[in-house]
């Protein structure tokens, strides 16, 4: 196995690294008693949502464990070794009782990694608004290791957690190993569910939080952001962390998983030529070398950060995120040479293809959603003019970012789909034989994919580094801290909206590459299933009605979600914006600061009806492909006269609904990320009119603050939770593809 070993020994390394970060984070200065206060009531109000989120989603989780359990069971066809075609090896019987187990192990990792990082990330708040009191190197340094807990769990869990099981369904329990990977995709499905209702459930409620606290506080009553006197601003500090911190974590948890399945999967025509393992764990070994190269990367960030006077703080976190890139080069370069044969070096550079296209994405976001750049600016300036304009300007940004975005990931696809083409791999029992090169090049993607996210763990602790930045500033501005330590806090919540863009964009790329690989991987479940001369004869094909119709629906699936998310923050806004002006109108001292407002009543109410809205889209995406599935197989057994037209139409479903669901993404991350730092440009003085400088409470400040309001449920529910939605559907089908399938 050779290298293989550095698996669970870089797993357990990145666990015993986030132990050491959070005992740092934890054992720092927690600053005044006013700060402790209002950080303990920002803890207990994310961890109980979470808790009652997570009850909700473990009862559903159970359900649909047994649900698959029993179609599986019943529908699939006996798995063949594929070192031994012909020799049935694991009856249908026994791969339902596999996929319900692996459907909660990965549903109770993923719930277990977003609730402990965003556990030390809500502790991780308070360090760093008393660390601003000192200067702006120690705030960065205790806000990106409190962000780092969260990104070595998530990676490490994911690691952890793939290698467990398939080592657990292929050795302990005796199954071939080339069917292993088709037997743990339940894990990546119960991953994605559980990302999916924790990204819905966390985005609802910090947007209807913020709305409501942004339209009432500022525009209404104007007062600052995060006045102690908004009876909304506690619950929107919450929302920041059950959003931002437990809802991502989950995402890009599934997304390593889901990820590292599919490219196990693909590795298996590999294995089948030579019989060598390698090919399926490569792409763990390669995430070892990822996780390695992220933690010399964020210990590298305070040499980049400067402990007094005017420093950009994406500086320091850029040069964490360049030390990570170039040391993954190296592990990228030592693992091809190790495990992927005599023409590695095509694979090493499939690898360096997708470790650019995730530089590329840094700086494609940045441009998009920065302050220092044309498109944010110019939504600043329609802003002078009105909301109207500034959301016309935004929206226009938004549709923009769609092209660069799929040229960049449509060019990486087509350039380590030709590079992996050109390796050659003989057929260990005749090789005057090589595998087909369209399946080495599909294999190819999978690397470029495997070496885009060897960084995920840098990338997930600067998303969590916003939250924890929005928070700091919330508990520096209610506390009464000093200005200075209001000033770096503005300046490091100014860069966590951009971190938390850009990671958007890098789910969104992820979600690209990935998105061809799972593909992939279901068509070869498909032709596993049916066999290789069926899937000949009648491959998927367009110009079918049952494709094509399959293909409308899905992309319809991704409309009708984003409205549903949309819509349920709209509804729980104006329930908080409602309970904010009542507090007002009955408590006229709550203005004056001689009454305290009631947080508690806004807190519990954005919780109730966050966690009731969150259910109808959910069971909306996992039901749509599923439905699509059984109508289609039985029409194909009449009407239609076609047994595959089942499967093929949750073919179109799936491509066509993933393509959309990565556009319309795009759209809404972008666009809502450059109206929100648009109002961050007005407000930190960067504009000026014939009057002198744009202040807050501004006409021109208060149409930002309408178009921040637009992009708040775009940026932090409906796009966050299509990344999930695009990863699901490919988990959803891999799984069931027996029970759209005519045997």
């Amino acid at each position: 196995m050779g290298i293989v070993w550095i698996v669970p020994a870089v797993g357990v390394l990145a666990v015993l690294f986030a132990a050491w970060l959070a005992r740092d984070v934890l054992s720092r200065d927690t600053g005044t008693s006013a700060m402790r206060d209002i950080a303990d009531m920002i803890f207990e109000g994310a961890m109980a949502f979470l808790k009652r989120q997570y009850q909700t989603i473990a009862m559903l989780s159970v359900v649909v464990a047994v649900v698959i359990g029993v179609i599986v069971g019943f529908t699939a066809s006996a798995v063949s070794d594929p070192l031994h075609p012909g020799h049935s090896t694991v009856s249908g019987g026994t791969q339902g009782v596999l996929a319900g187990i692996a459907f909660l192990v990965g549903a109770a990792c993923s719930a277990i990694a977003g609730y402990i990082g965003m556990y030390i990330s809500v502790r991780s708040n308070l360090r760093t608004a008393a660390a601003a009191q000192r200067n702006l190197r120690a705030a960065i340094t205790v806000a990106l290791r409190g962000g780092a807990v969260s990104g070595f769990l998530v990676t490490a869990m994911s690691l952890l957690g793939v290698a467990a099981i398939f080592g657990v369904y292929s050795k302990l329990l005796g199954n071939p190993v080339g069917s292993t990977p088709f037997l743990i995709v339940g894990f990546g499905f119960g991953a994605s569910f559980v990302a999916l209702f924790a990204q819905l459930g966390g985005g609802i409620y910090t947007k209807a939080a913020d709305v409501g606290a942004d339209l009432v506080g500022k525009v209404e009553a104007g007062i600052p952001e995060d006045d102690p006197r908004n009876a909304a601003v506690v619950a929107d500090l919450v929302g920041d962390n059950v959003g931002d911190c437990a809802g991502r974590g989950a995402d890009l948890f599934e997304s390593m998983s889901v990820e590292n399945i599919g490219s196990m999967i693909l590795g298996v025509a590999a294995y089948q030529a030579t019989n060598d393992i390698k090919w399926i764990f490569f792409p763990l070994v390669l995430r070892s070398f990822g996780i390695i190269a992220t933690i010399l990367g964020l210990l590298s960030v305070p040499l980049f950060a400067k402990e007094e006077g005017e420093q950009d703080p994406m500086q320091p976190l850029n040069g964490g995120f360049y030390v990570c890139s170039i040391l993954s080069v190296g592990g990228l370069l030592l693992s091809t040479a190790v495990m992927l044969g005599s023409q590695w070096y095509w694979f090493f550079f499939c690898g360096l293809v997708g470790i650019a296209t995730g530089w590329a994405f840094v700086y494609i976001t940045q441009y998009y959603t920065a302050g220092a750049w044309r498109p944010v600016q110019e939504i600043a300036r329609a802003s002078r003019t009105g909301p109207a304009t500034n959301i016309i300007i935004g929206t226009s940004v938004g549709f923009e970012t769609t092209a660069v975005t799929a040229i960049a990931i449509g060019a990486a696809l087509v350039g380590a789909y030709m590079l992996g083409a050109h390796a050659t791999i003989h057929l260990l029992s005749d090789p005057t034989k090589v595998v087909p090169p369209a399946q080495v090049g599909i294999y190819g993607t999978a690397v470029a994919t495997m070496g885009m996210l060897m960084s995920a763990a840098y990338i997930l602790a600067m998303d969590t580094f916003g939250p924890i930045t929005d928070n700091a500033g919330g508990i520096t501005e209610m506390s009464g801290a000093p200005e200075s330590a209001r000033h770096i806090t503005d300046a490091l919540d100014t860069v966590g909206n951009t971190t938390k863009a850009l990671t958007k964009g890098y789910s969104v790329a992820s979600a690209g590459l990935a998105a061809f690989l799972l593909f992939s991987a279901y068509l070869d479940k498909v032709r596993e299933v049916i066999g290789d001369a069926a899937y000949s004869a009648h491959p998927p094909d367009l110009g079918t009605i049952q494709v094509f119709t399959g293909g409308l629906l899905g992309v319809m699936l991704v409309f009708l979600f984003s409205s549903l998310a949309i819509r349920a923050v709209g509804s729980a806004a104006g329930d908080i914006i409602e309970e904010v002006r009542r507090q007002f109108r009955d408590d006229p001292g709550i203005m004056t600061g001689a009454s305290r407002p009631n947080y508690g009543r806004a807190v519990d109410i954005t919780t109730r009806v966050a966690l009731r809205q969150m259910v109808a889209p959910g069971v909306l995406a996992v039901g749509l492909p599923i439905v699509v599935g059984l109508i289609f197989r039985g029409l194909g057994q009449g009407p239609l006269q076609d047994d595959n037209a089942g499967w093929q139409a949750v073919t179109g479903v799936l491509i066509i609904g993933t393509i959309g669901g990565i556009i319309m993404a795009t759209f809404l991350n972008n666009s809502g990320g450059a109206w929100d730092n648009a109002k961050k440009y007005i407000e930190s003085g960067n504009m000026s009119d014939e009057s002198g400088v744009v202040r807050k409470g501004s006409p021109t400040h208060a149409a930002a603050v309408v178009g921040d309001t637009v992009g708040d449920p775009f940026k932090d529910t409906a796009g966050p939770s299509l990344h999930v939605l695009v990863k699901l559907l490919s988990t959803i089908t891999l799984v069931l593809a027996p029970v759209f399938i005519v045997h």
